[in-house]
């Protein structure tokens, strides 16, 4: 079978790495398509994995980004034209599952947040739906996602590939990050995406907070290029901001505190056993709950929340595991 993943964002990669794996292990072609947004081409080419760069996010104006969609959207069905695919498969790339209808490719959707207002129109046009066990029923129903669309897997999507994790010993050292002091890794919101598409002050103030610690080594991980010019305007020797992309998995099981105003980056702390919390302020999704529920992920809601806050050479949990999570999804894809 011809298979073509579409790559929309940094998290993608590390969830599709394995998979790609496998259903190339069983005989598949696989062609792999990259948005320019985020870190997502860097890790692409971090992995060794070969893919055509094809269009951009559109910032973070919403009409800027619907233009975007739709001329991606455009220029991938250009690009499938000539190839014959006989699946598409995304973590709900809006532009790859538009094009799949138009050109009448089956066309598998994967997707772990019940509360981002695109599901109504990816959960629609694709064939097949991938979700996490925990995804409520009614999301679904709500965004038209029939049951015989559906599949469910056993454990959450960073497991996918976290569950084969190795750390490198002494990563940070490795980069030139300091180790004598804790470390906190923060990464900042993406509020001009459609699910946050609003201020988040929770971010401010931890920095603030974090800035008055001289005893903590701040490490902030921004989304994209324009997050990181005003944080090199504060005056705190203790923080850093890398000039190259990270090993992400490396860097949270090194840390001793995670704080995301994100999902994927605290889940991928929680899973590995780092103490993690979410400062994200929208609708809490039902992934995020059950780390809540297993004492592994912390929400944020306050500044006084995040001045109880103790950052120390911390203590952790052994790493989640979710066995056998790769075949049970690439088998779930192609059934």
């Amino acid at each position: 079978m011809r298979i073509w993943i579409d790559l929309a964002n940094s998290p993608q990669v590390l969830f599709f790495v394995p998979i790609i794996k496998e259903l190339e292990r069983r005989g598949h072609f696989v062609q792999i398509t990259t948005k320019q947004y985020a870190q997502t081409v860097e890790l692409a080419n971090l992995f060794g994995l070969k893919h055509e760069l094809i269009g951009k996010h559109g910032g973070s104006k919403l009409g800027n980004i619907s233009v975007e969609v739709l001329k991606r959207s455009l220029q991938l069905f250009t690009y499938q034209r000539s190839r014959k695919f006989d699946l598409c498969v995304s973590h709900n790339s809006y532009s790859q599952i538009l094009t799949a209808r138009l050109a009448g490719i089956p066309s598998v959707t994967i997707m772990d947040y019940e509360y981002q207002p695109a599901n109504h129109i990816a959960f629609r046009l694709a064939q097949k739906i991938v979700v996490p066990e925990v995804f409520p029923d009614w999301a679904l129903k709500n965004c038209g996602a029939y049951r015989h669309k559906v599949e469910k897997y056993h454990g959450l999507k960073e497991q996918v590939y976290l569950n084969s994790f190795s750390p490198q010993p002494g990563y940070f050292q490795t980069k030139g990050i300091p180790v004598e002091n804790p470390i906190a890794v923060i990464r900042p919101p993406a509020s001009w995406t459609l699910y946050q598409h609003f201020d988040n002050p929770l971010f401010d103030q931890l920095l603030e907070y974090i800035c008055a610690m001289p005893h903590v080594t701040m490490l902030v991980l921004p989304r994209v290029k324009s997050q990181a010019e005003p944080l090199k305007k504060l005056a705190n020797k203790n923080l850093i901001i890398p000039n190259e992309v990270l090993s992400g998995p490396d860097a949270l099981f090194q840390a001793d505190f995670v704080f995301s105003g994100g999902g994927t980056m605290n889940r991928e702390a929680a899973i590995l056993g780092t103490p993690a919390y979410s400062f994200f302020m929208g609708k809490r999704p039902a992934v995020d709950n059950y780390l809540a529920d297993l004492g592994r992920l912390t929400f944020l809601s306050n500044e006084d929340e995040i001045k109880k806050i103790q950052i120390k050479k911390s203590g952790r949990h052994e790493i989640l595991q979710s066995p056998n999570l790769v075949n049970e999804i690439v088998q779930q894809i192609l059934a």
